[in-house]
């Protein structure tokens, strides 16, 4: 696996560099600002980048937004956020779009080595690595639906959908048509009271619950 490392902090990106060599990956690429992430992504097309939130010039939000444009321009390079913060706007756009290579972990929670390399060649083969506390405080603002409320079939298009499968992909597993997949997912929207007016993400969202779950 080749990967772009992205971290202000020298130590942190020596650190993690000498983790993913040890295991065999290749680290193409260190950066330390957000400019220069996307920069390394367009002339090394990594199969991963692992990136901080917070990077120079303000220390805000540089690093996320960064994987959130690599995510829309560059959708076969996998995203790993590590961060000692959830930022829950970014966080929410950077799995709008679906939640396969992709993963966001807190660095105090990452309970070992392995389990830090699992999780990211995890999210270079295609699935998902949400920290649990990423996740409760996305979903913090919303009361939890219980998913019982779901049919046996509803459940299965919408762990197919926490796969990252489009509605085809789906069809084509349960082997029915498109057209009924799609009033699955409106059922599952209005089943877990997930609106139109949420900004487009009601995909990530009851995604996010399944996953919570």
């Amino acid at each position: 696996m080749r990967v772009v490392i992205a971290d202000d902090s020298v130590l942190i990106r020596a650190g993690v560099v000498r983790v993913l060599e040890i295991s065999g990956h290749e680290v193409v690429a260190e950066t330390g600002d957000g400019a220069s992430l996307l920069a390394a992504v367009a002339t090394h097309r990594p199969d991963a980048v692992v990136v901080d939130v917070r990077m120079p010039p303000t220390f805000k939000d540089e690093g996320i937004v960064a994987a959130v444009q690599i995510r829309e321009r560059f959708p076969a390079t996998a995203v790993l956020v590590l961060s000692q913060f959830v930022e829950e706007r970014y966080a929410t756009d950077l799995l709008a779009r679906d939640t396969t290579r992709v993963g966001y972990l807190l660095k105090d929670r990452v309970a070992d080595i392995d389990s830090f390399i699992e999780s990211l060649e995890r999210v270079a083969a295609g699935g998902t690595a949400l920290d649990p506390e990423v996740v409760a405080q996305l979903l913090v603002r919303r009361p939890a639906d219980p998913l019982d409320r779901l049919t046996p079939r509803e459940r299965d298009v919408l762990a197919l959908m926490a796969e990252g499968r489009a509605n085809g992909a789906i069809a084509d597993v349960l082997a029915v048509s498109e057209s009924a997949v799609g009033k699955h997912i409106n059922n599952i929207f209005m089943k877990l009271d997930l609106q139109p007016d949420d900004l487009g993400h009601r995909r990530v969202l009851a995604v996010l619950r399944y996953l919570a779950a």
